[in-house]
């Protein structure tokens, strides 16, 4: 669910929530675990992952700074190949355009791949407006949507539910009493029920996952084979893409589609990988009579030329989420946008509005891992301290935060009254000192149901000046 503004305190609360829900800490522990591991598996059996994350970043880098060059020859070559193209400013456009093409045809039922951007514009509330019924057909997706919730993840939309929610949710939706403990039983219901749904559909709709200039070619990537049936069984097939997802030739797409299965599940390629060229031809046995393709902006190119641009070469591989603290232990509800975890908090505000968002710049602890792990070696870290500059810039943030850092900013840029404070502080905490922590008592816990860390006896530049620390920022006497 789109917020209309999430701010710190909303944040906080939704995260406290989310570390009481035992089924939850649960679900999220098992699934990123899973991933991390299969990614770290996946990267080994390259011979030079390094040289291909290289590659990767190059690639992205020079794609994006000829973004319309490569949009202009995506559509010349996508329509002459029989896709009719189109060009849309925001999701409200969009969504317009999806919901024309379903009346010309007189749709009255759609079923949907996995598709971030159609999340992203909220497409099934405005289907459902025109009286369209849109089905995810996405095992993940079409939970969520039993639920009535958002995607969690970007690659696993159900990641935050066990299989006893999901037993639940499914007996609920079929009218059968199914059993939590036996996956193939469940997931053969699913199958069964959607079937119809493809087999009655009058469109389908996805997202895109790469498209290639030089074909006017879309890809979909998926494992459960559900994108092909969306794209093959209705008549009419529409696909959402964001201007980012284009590659100028089949060489880089190559590159990406090396490293995202591999980055987001641990396969060396994901079981389907689809390329759609142009609507079924007289000699195919199926596929669509219409194919639409939908390039979608929504503010990315606002981020060309700015601090924010690097964000744009993002394969959404989903990495960065599994390896986050935050992430890992709030999920993605919690972040009030189709996309959480660090590559959301970049991107959230680019589309949504930092005003809108105005938590998320500081839902990260700033570790690093997630540039550590991501495929494109996208600087997360330095985005997000750029929207934190931002928020400080416009005055987002609240009153007493921003006078608070101001005045920290103050007092660090005088350093000799730091040192002096530092000096009456450690005098001042001596009677609260206990092994290491400083333990106040009520009402002055500020740090909750945490003890703040002591302040050291001497300062790293006292030792230094005195001569007790090496060039490395060891012990010069050996000591530990």
């Amino acid at each position: 669910m789109l917020e209309s503004r999430l701010t710190l305190a909303e944040f906080k609360r939704r995260a406290e929530q989310a570390l009481n829900d035992p089924r939850l800490q649960q679900a999220l522990a098992g699934a990123t675990r899973h991933f991390r591991e299969g990614r770290e598996r996946a990267w080994a059996e390259l011979p030079d992952v390094d040289a291909l994350r290289d590659q990767l970043k190059e690639i992205r880098a020079a794609t994006i700074a000829r973004l319309a060059e490569h949009l202009e020859t995506f559509e010349r070559n996508a329509t002459a190949a029989g896709a009719h193209v189109h060009w849309a400013r925001d999701g409200e456009e969009a969504n317009r355009i999806i919901v024309d093409i379903a009346q010309r045809h007189q749709v009255r039922l759609l079923v949907k791949s996995k598709s971030m951007t159609g999340e992203e514009i909220r497409v099934n509330p405005a289907l459902e407006a025109a009286g369209i019924i849109p089905v995810e057909t996405d095992l993940g997706e079409w939970i969520v949507q039993l639920a009535g919730e958002s995607p969690s993840h970007i690659i696993a939309p159900a990641i935050h539910k066990t299989r006893q929610q999901v037993a639940e949710l499914l007996s609920r939706a079929t009218g059968r009493s199914l059993p939590v403990d036996d996956i193939p039983a469940l997931t053969a219901v699913a199958r069964e029920f959607l079937r119809d749904k493809f087999l009655r559909a009058d469109m389908g709709l996805t997202g895109v996952n790469v498209a290639v200039a030089e074909t006017g070619s879309i890809v979909l990537v998926t494992n459960e084979g559900n994108g092909r049936m969306v794209t093959s069984a209705p008549p009419v097939h529409v696909a959402i893409m964001g201007v980012e997802k284009i590659v100028p030739t089949w060489n880089e797409a190559a590159v990406w589609l090396q490293l995202l299965a591999r980055s987001a599940t641990g396969q060396p390629l994901s079981v389907y990988t689809t390329v759609i060229t142009g609507p079924a031809r007289r000699e195919d046995a199926d596929g669509p009579q219409e194919l639409h393709i939908i390039i979608l902006d929504h503010n990315r190119t606002q981020a060309l030329g700015t601090p924010f641009e690097e964000v744009l070469q993002c394969i959404r591989c989903g990495s960065c989420l599994n390896v986050c603290p935050v992430y890992r232990e709030v999920g993605g509800n919690a972040y009030g946008s189709p996309y959480s975890g660090p590559i959301g908090i970049v991107v959230t505000p680019l589309i949504f509005g930092l005003e809108a968002y105005p938590a998320l710049p500081h839902a990260c602890t700033l570790c690093g891992a997630c540039k550590e792990v991501c495929p494109a070696r996208i600087d997360l870290p330095r985005m997000i301290l750029e929207w934190r500059h931002e928020e400080s810039r416009r005055g987002l943030l609240p009153r007493s935060d921003l006078w608070s850092e101001r005045w920290a900013a103050w007092l660090l840029a005088h350093p000799r009254l730091w040192r002096a404070l530092t000096r009456i502080l450690r005098w001042v905490q001596a009677p609260f000192k206990r092994d290491g922590q400083v333990r106040l008592p009520p009402p002055f816990q500020i740090t909750g149901e945490r003890d703040l860390p002591s302040l050291a006896s001497r300062s790293f530049r006292e030792m230094w000046d005195a001569g007790d620390v090496d060039a490395d920022g060891g012990d010069a006497h050996g000591r530990t």
